[in-house]
């Protein structure tokens, strides 16, 4: 199996990794068995949040009893202390655990440092002292944020979207992080799902020694799909390259990552899966997009209020309104089937 090392953490583990925030959508029962049947097979790194519903809980049920066998990373978007406090220790109460191996902040609008009037910080420190997490974390979908957290020295991990759609100043991170001897997890490594081809992902992924991709795993095929790469990885070929070149060409550009932190939205509009629905339509199977439900849930386009507060918030700077307008008409054209 390829191993990563995740910078000065000496955190040493499989190139396959969890993303269990796909679990909160399933059944405890369910999430257990895919989350053991990860671990026999030889995924021992998981990434989670407070934020995940039940996530946290899941893994709790899951590995009880066998936490020094495996890694886990979780994440607080606390914005003060106090509640950095409260969500570091439900986190532990729900992993059933004692300590965490990665505590990341989870997706802030600022780089958290010492003496920024918030506290966190500090009380990341403290929480290292006491033992209660062994590695200080930082996530972000922000450019300007990730490069700071490098360029601080503050922090041991940065978990940042990358995958083949990756632009210039994207691998440009993840150079600086191992020239830093910071972790690199990567997250979005499928992005949001626009990404189909899973062997041609993760041979991009393989190319950079230092980077740490998770898997959102939500159903055993697709467990399964990533478990098969650990004995039979697949390596960049032309057929993969030109994947690639393809979706490069088609997606690159003014398109919604489905990250989510747009939301929640006044009127109610689901803008992480509406502001990208005609990319997800022909690029996978469209029935489930098709429904009357799915119609319902775009047609809330119309009661849109233009307030600006998604665009407001969008990490990669969109025009959330006016990519919700362009969806809605494409989306309505395929209904009618003027086009696919």
């Amino acid at each position: 199996m390829v191993q990563v090392t995740l910078g000065k953490t000496g955190i040493t583990v499989g190139k396959n990794s969890f993303g269990a925030l796909p679990i909160q959508r399933i059944s405890t029962e369910e999430a257990v068995r895919l989350l053991r049947k990860a671990y026999e097979n030889g995924v021992t790194f998981y990434d989670t949040a407070r934020f995940y519903t039940d996530s946290e809980e899941k893994l709790g049920e899951a590995f009880d009893g066998m936490r020094e066998k495996i890694y886990i990373a979780t994440k607080t978007a606390a914005k003060k202390a106090e509640d950095f406090w409260k969500d570091l220790h439900t986190s532990l109460t729900n992993l059933r655990t004692d300590y965490i191996d990665i505590y990341q902040f989870h997706n802030p609008p600022f780089c958290p440092r010492p003496g920024d009037g918030t506290g966190l910080y500090e009380a990341m420190l403290e929480a290292k002292e006491k033992g209660m997490i062994r590695h200080i974390g930082i996530t972000n979908h922000r450019l300007d944020v990730a490069n700071e957290a490098v360029e601080s020295g503050l922090y041991e991990t940065l978990q940042f979207p990358f995958c083949y759609l990756a632009t210039q100043k994207d691998l440009e991170i993840v150079q600086k992080c191992r020239e830093a001897g910071m972790g690199f997890i990567a997250m979005k490594a499928l992005s949001g799902g626009l990404i189909t081809n899973s062997a041609a992902a993760y041979a991009f992924q393989a190319q950079y020694e230092n980077v740490l991709p998770i898997w959102g795993i939500q159903r055993e095929s697709e467990l399964d799909e990533f478990l098969s790469y650990i004995e039979n990885p697949p390596v960049m070929s032309e057929e993969l390259a030109a994947v690639i070149a393809h979706d490069r060409e088609e997606l690159l550009g003014e398109f919604c990552r489905g990250c989510g932190y747009c939301m929640p939205c006044p009127v109610g509009i689901e803008i992480n899966n509406c502001a990208r629905m005609s990319l997800m339509i022909r690029r996978a199977p469209s029935a489930a997009q098709l429904t009357p439900q799915m119609q319902e849930k775009m047609k809330l386009i119309e009661s849109c209020l233009h307030c600006g507060k998604c665009k407001a918030k969008c990490p990669y700077g969109l025009d959330t309104p006016a990519l919700l307008e362009k969806n809605y008409k494409d989306y309505c054209e395929i209904l009618a089937g003027k086009a696919y």
